[in-house]
């Protein structure tokens, strides 16, 4: 039986309006381009974007203002599915890998109504966000089982790569990005109620 890894934004809590919001107001106060950081951002940690986007000397308060704000918008709920799928492991090993901070993905899911994981692991518990396996390899080894033996649920290009470096079998759903920019996957399924009924 396989052991679901699953990632956060965008995969059991829909928050991309509030991500985008949060960056695009980012990009206006440093007078950079938002749609240019919003094409990239998903799936990958904070510190990571502001490295791409932002001058060296302007990182620190653009990485301070970003979790601040993302931190104070409350405004997500659970994608399609997320809660039943979760309910139906019914006991079964489940962990949650992100690229979001821990107090952030804790809020999220909260405010969405889903449980927190047995096992998180957040940008602060790896050297190298996605798209390097880090995480992943991290949450199989938490849990006790062979990446080989889970299967990783992603919603984005960088999480998709993740997963695929990983080991895992990999099934993305379309949420926040078309399939055809999610084709590396194993497979790709609308969302988590069709991931549920071909793997679970």
């Amino acid at each position: 039986m396989l052991t679901f890894l699953f990632d956060i934004d965008g995969t059991l809590v829909d928050s991309s309006a509030v991500v985008e919001r949060a960056w695009r107001q980012v990009a206006r106060e440093f007078g950079l381009d938002g749609d240019t950081i919003v094409a990239s951002c998903h799936g990958r940690r904070s510190v990571d974007t502001v490295e791409e986007f932002f001058p060296p000397p302007d990182r620190p308060a653009a990485q301070q203002r970003i979790d601040a704000l993302e931190l104070a918008d409350r405004d997500v709920v659970a994608c399609r599915g997320a809660a039943g799928l979760l309910a139906g492991l019914d006991g079964r090993p489940w962990a949650a890998v992100t690229s979001g901070p821990r107090p952030l993905m804790t809020a999220r899911l909260a405010a969405a109504g889903l449980p927190v994981p047995p096992v998180l692991v957040t940008a602060e518990d790896v050297q190298r966000g996605k798209p390097a396996p880090d995480g992943y390899l991290l949450a199989a080894r938490e849990l006790g089982v062979s990446p080989a033996s889970c299967v990783v649920v992603e919603d984005s290009p960088a999480g998709v790569a993740a997963g695929q470096a990983s080991g895992a079998l990999v099934a993305a759903v379309t949420t926040t990005h078309p399939a055809e920019a999610l084709v590396a996957a194993d497979l790709v399924m609308p969302g988590l109620p069709e991931v549920a009924e071909a793997v679970g």
